[in-house]
């Protein structure tokens, strides 16, 4: 089976994100197949994997901002600053709903974030969780990391509480609630965490791979596909005539006359849709400057091909 697109899959607990795409290997029957970024084994939720050319939108689906709905309890802290560690650290004392909110809420805005150990981030070549394993703390530097917002707040019993959080790329959610309980001085571990959008893919629309295997038993793999232009579909798209389709086909730079005979606008580094006569997709287009017999003209160059 061959197919390029991007399957919303509804990744299930004690699955690593490699585990995910293993599955579908054989589920599918295709090799080429790339996750858009890692879920911790005991985190579930929206996991986008890539088909085929699709593998190529990888680094744009990372890059995207992502909401989780988090569930953590106070008091305790663990090396793996999830219930799945071993406890380091026990605390007295407790706190209140008002308290949880005010102290989550103002990790809104830009955060500096030192990331855990057990992470799949990298020291001189080496894993950090395997260098962890083998009771190796290295120093990590801290980065910076985007809160874009914190609601629904709730406290679920004396101790526990959950939340809805939207971030930047790159962000541990285990780390903030680790340091949530810092700030409130009575420790906090992470106890449960599920991903419910990486945009445009949404909790409510995604497939666990028991259902997969069942939808392509059906024959019916298609009707879930993503197709990799519906994707950029802000993106204006720009279709080419049949006698420039030797150079789009050989991903070589375009007149920007095809913009000017659309009506659109020339703006510099805006992408365009590029698709052939017979409006299958080829790639995602720029307009950059080019020096031609000491005149600096504009062209359309490739950003990403997908032919």
């Amino acid at each position: 089976m061959n197919i390029d697109g991007i399957i919303n899959v509804n990744k299930e607990k004690g699955y690593t994100s490699f585990d995910v795409v293993a599955c579908l290997r054989g589920i599918i029957g295709m090799r080429k197949i790339g996750h858009t970024g890692t879920l911790d084994p005991d985190a579930t939720g929206v996991l986008p994997v890539c088909l085929g050319k699709a593998t190529k939108v990888v680094d744009f689906l990372t890059d995207k901002q992502k909401t989780y709905k988090a569930i953590f309890k106070t008091g305790f802290v663990t090396d793996t600053q999830d219930v799945s560690g071993t406890v380091i650290e026990k605390f007295n004392g407790s706190v209140t709903l008002d308290e949880v909110i005010a102290t989550l809420t103002g990790f809104v805005g830009e955060y500096s974030q030192i990331p855990p150990m057990y992470s799949a981030l990298k020291h001189n070549g080496k894993k950090l969780y395997k260098l962890a394993r083998e009771g190796i703390v290295v120093e990590r530097e801290a980065r910076a990391r985007v809160i874009h917002s914190i609601s629904q707040i709730e406290q679920l019993s004396n101790d526990t509480f959950s939340f809805e959080v939207t971030c930047s790329k790159g962000t541990y959610i285990r780390t903030l609630i680790y340091d949530v309980g810092n700030s409130l001085n009575v420790g906090a571990t992470m106890t449960e965490l599920e991903r419910t959008l990486v945009e445009p893919f949404r909790l409510e629309n995604a497939y666990t791979l028991k259902e997969i295997e069942e939808i392509v038993k059906n024959n019916k793999i298609n009707d879930i596909i993503m197709k990799i232009d519906e994707l950029f579909e802000t993106y204006k798209a720009l279709v080419v005539s049949a006698e420039y389709e030797k150079a789009l086909y050989n991903g070589n730079k375009l007149p920007i006359q095809l913009l000017i005979d659309k009506g659109y606008k020339v703006i510099e580094n805006e992408r365009y849709r590029v698709y052939d006569s017979n409006k299958r997709f080829i790639g995602l287009y720029k307009i950059v400057d080019r020096v031609d017999e000491e005149k600096i003209i504009k062209i359309l160059k490739v950003d990403k091909m997908f032919y």
